[in-house]
């Protein structure tokens, strides 16, 4: 059995988009309500988050994009980024403590306080890029905490799976010429937000360690689970990671409303233990694990029940 941490603060409710928007607070509460029930939540190790620095930030985000959310944080009602994505008064302290409940993690994890950690972050954040929020995402959180391994903790080679829905274009944009990351991506297509074709594999000294695998609409567990044998396995252990990141969506779910494709919360368990396979092998077990979308609140607890099972059985 593995000591699983798990990060949640009571700031990631404070971020509001507004009545009827689907990334919602009620997604967490549906989550810890899921999990206290099951008796998940007595079998974890509580990690606090930390408020991440600016200088952390920054590591991934331009300092003017920085500079624009403080200057349009509101103090009252929402302020819109994109067509999809608004701060409410809450917002930007709910995304600097979402960075850091991933750093958090992060150190829990290299300090072998816990042998894996799964996150319950709000905003999400693997849409967002360099210099602007889209996506429901301001902070691309599994981003931040990589550059923070590699900077804190010198940790070379990370793997980063991105199994939500949506192709995670600002991880992606993050580390396209960068050759001490793998990432790799599992994605309805075409779907939002456009990106995430086959062809886009990396340039430059990260030629070939962008991995993405559009998926067709319909597809579930048995197609995700022989994508992730006979593409991530081998391109992971070739690869040699010493640290694994999960982009954890949920929202391939066949309940999603925001998407068409057919996983399971059963699908769900099985790809968390091909990852956790893979960083058996490499890294003594260590997965970081950060939430993403899923917005079915009955599936998306029940995907994150699994996950988390699987994270404290390893």
């Amino acid at each position: 059995m593995a000591k699983t941490g798990f990060v949640y603060h009571q700031d990631y409710l404070q971020h509001d988009m507004g009545f009827g928007h689907p990334e919602s607070p009620d997604r967490l509460r549906a989550i810890m309500a899921k999990l206290e029930a099951s008796g998940l939540l007595a079998r974890v190790t509580r990690i606090d988050p930390i408020e991440a620095s600016d200088e952390a930030i920054t590591r991934v985000h331009t300092p003017a994009y920085l500079t624009q959310l403080k200057t349009l944080a509101p103090r009252e009602g929402r302020a819109s980024l994109d067509p999809d994505t608004s701060m409410s008064p809450g917002s930007l302290r709910a995304a600097y403590v979402a960075a850091g409940g991933a750093m958090a993690a992060a150190d829990a994890i290299m300090a072998g306080r816990v042998d894996n950690a799964f996150c319950t972050l709000r905003p999400p954040g693997h849409h967002a890029e360099r210099d602007r929020a889209m996506g429901f995402c301001l902070f691309n959180n599994v981003a931040v905490a990589v550059r923070h391994l590699q900077h804190r903790h010198g940790i070379g080679r990370v793997l980063i799976v991105d199994w939500d829905v949506h192709h995670g274009n600002g991880t992606q944009q993050t580390f396209y010429s960068d050759p001490s990351v793998l990432f790799f991506s599992t994605h309805q297509y075409p779907h939002y937000p456009g990106t995430g074709r086959a062809t886009e594999q990396g340039e430059g000294k990260g030629e070939g360690l962008t991995v993405n695998v559009p998926m067709s609409s319909g597809e579930g567990d048995e197609e995700y689970r022989e994508v992730f044998e006979t593409i991530l396995v081998p391109a992971a252990d070739s690869f040699k990671p010493e640290f694994v990141m999960i982009s954890a969506g949920f929202d391939a779910h066949r309940d999603d409303p925001l998407a068409g494709m057919a996983l399971t919360e059963e699908g769900y368990g099985v790809l968390s233990r091909i990852v956790l396979d893979i960083a058996h092998r490499h890294c003594r077990g260590r997965v970081l694990s950060c939430l993403e979308g899923g917005y079915n609140l009955n599936a998306l607890s029940a995907s994150v029940e699994r996950h988390v099972l699987a994270l404290v059985e390893a």
